[in-house]
């Protein structure tokens, strides 16, 4: 990892640094927001979730905005203004105790992150005609680094205050905007042959249709990958009876993705199309959950009146269906998403790249609502009913349903643009 940091230009640098520095910060403080909202200034339950509900809709339903604005004024002025909106509504989360004051905070750090997260996806895109998917595998890496450290400093500032974590977090966002200012190079406009309104740009993006349908086959990945806060914490309370281990199951996904990323997808690159790779890393995602499957009728078995050793060893075993099921799942996001990302530009044709990257998140946020409601109504009807395979069912069958839709796209011919670029880029 470190040395391919070292060998990229100064602008891919900056950019990873970028990826590193909004992972952690936002892992700092998002994770302990509710606990101050409802602990410290009072807000009922419903007041909370309208506001991580209104922050997440700001950012996922606006990335297009973001996206077409760094194509039509170019990447950096779009990052800066919004690390700028960011800096401000962090501040703003330790600053102001009103519900009023918060909304603003909450809306405000979500259009930053709709403002920058496509126009960061486009400038990496736009570094490289070749070996994109390395780069984005590399910053995944790096997010995944400020994931795992961010909520460890995090809990270290509470200890000071709560509006420490919320300054020391949009410090680093200021910081970062310096950075961009004096260290990232201007690029021209990304909108190359662009029509003349955003409206027609949009329309030119809802009308390729390999796009559209790519966006919709993996939309799979963002629903698995979001088990890991819905569907494996409740499996994790049903074997354990505690919620304290649910945090530490985190860990083991970033550190997989931290050590063997690169790896990953250097080797995937050696053996495989990108479009293979994506079909297979679904796959993999959808079957990573079949231990959780088998071991469900079985699982958990009791820990009492053993002793302590043998009480650790029936919670080890209790948990090892989950924990090889998130190594699983953890190999297969390796795999898929730096070729799905790289797919992007390439069904783009190499043009509107904020613009795709933002319809792209904005399809992956629509799909996300409705499979977490239908995974979620599943273990619904398992509450009443005592453990049940049908959830596991359900996400076995996406993964290998939103692989196998790839791979027949893919065999269409539908995920390949004719012309020397698309050779060089997919790599055939």
């Amino acid at each position: 990892m470190l040395r391919s940091f070292r060998s990229q230009s100064l602008t891919v640098q900056v950019l990873l640094i970028n990826e590193l520095t909004i992972y952690l910060s936002f892992a700092m403080l998002y994770p302990y927001l509710a606990i101050h909202f409802t602990r410290d200034l009072g807000f009922a339950a419903w007041m909370v979730g309208l506001i991580l509900g209104i922050r997440t809709l700001s950012q996922q339903g606006l990335t297009i905005i973001g996206g077409s604005l760094a194509d039509r004024l170019g990447p950096k002025p779009v990052i800066v203004a919004g690390l700028s909106l960011r800096t401000i509504g962090f501040g703003l989360f330790g600053l102001t105790d009103t519900f009023a004051g918060i909304m603003v905070a909450a809306i405000l750090s979500g259009f930053a992150g709709a403002l920058f997260s496509p126009a960061l996806r486009a400038y990496l895109a736009s570094e490289t005609a070749s070996g994109r998917a390395e780069l984005f595998a590399l910053s995944n890496v790096f997010g995944q680094t400020g994931n795992l450290t961010g909520p460890l400093l995090g809990v270290l500032l509470l200890r000071l205050s709560f509006q420490a974590v919320c300054l020391c977090a949009a410090g680093m966002f200021f910081l970062l905007m310096l950075l961009q200012l004096r260290y990232l190079p201007s690029r021209e406009r990304l909108a190359r042959g662009a029509a003349p309104s955003v409206w027609r740009d949009w329309e030119e993006v809802l009308r390729n249709r390999p796009f559209v349908l790519f966006s919709l086959a993996v939309v799979g990945y963002l629903v698995l990958y979001n088990q890991l806060y819905l569907g494996i914490p409740f499996e994790v309370q049903r074997l354990t009876g505690s919620e304290t281990l649910v945090g530490f199951i985190y860990i083991l996904p970033s550190l997989l993705t931290i050590g063997a990323q690169v790896w990953v997808t250097t080797r995937c690159r050696a053996r495989w199309r990108p479009p293979v790779a994506i079909a297979g890393g679904l796959a993999l995602m959808g079957l990573a959950f079949t231990p959780i499957l088998l071991a469900t009728p079985l699982l958990p078995i009791d820990t009492d009146g053993v002793g302590a050793a043998g009480a650790l060893a029936r919670r080890a075993l209790n948990l090892s269906p989950v924990l090889l099921a998130i190594a699983f799942l953890a190999f297969g996001m390796m795999i898929a998403q730096p070729f799905s990302m790289e797919m992007i530009p390439i069904l783009a044709r190499e043009r509107l790249l904020g613009t795709y990257f933002g319809f792209y998140s904005v399809a992956s946020a629509i799909g996300v609502t409705i499979g977490n409601t239908v995974t979620g109504a599943t273990f619904d009807v398992s509450r009443g009913n005592g453990p049940t395979i049908l959830p596991w069912l359900v996400m076995i069958a996406l993964g290998v349903t939103s692989g196998g839709a790839v791979a027949l796209l893919d065999r269409r011919g539908q995920l390949q643009r004719k012309g020397q670029l698309a050779q060089v880029v997919v790599g055939t």
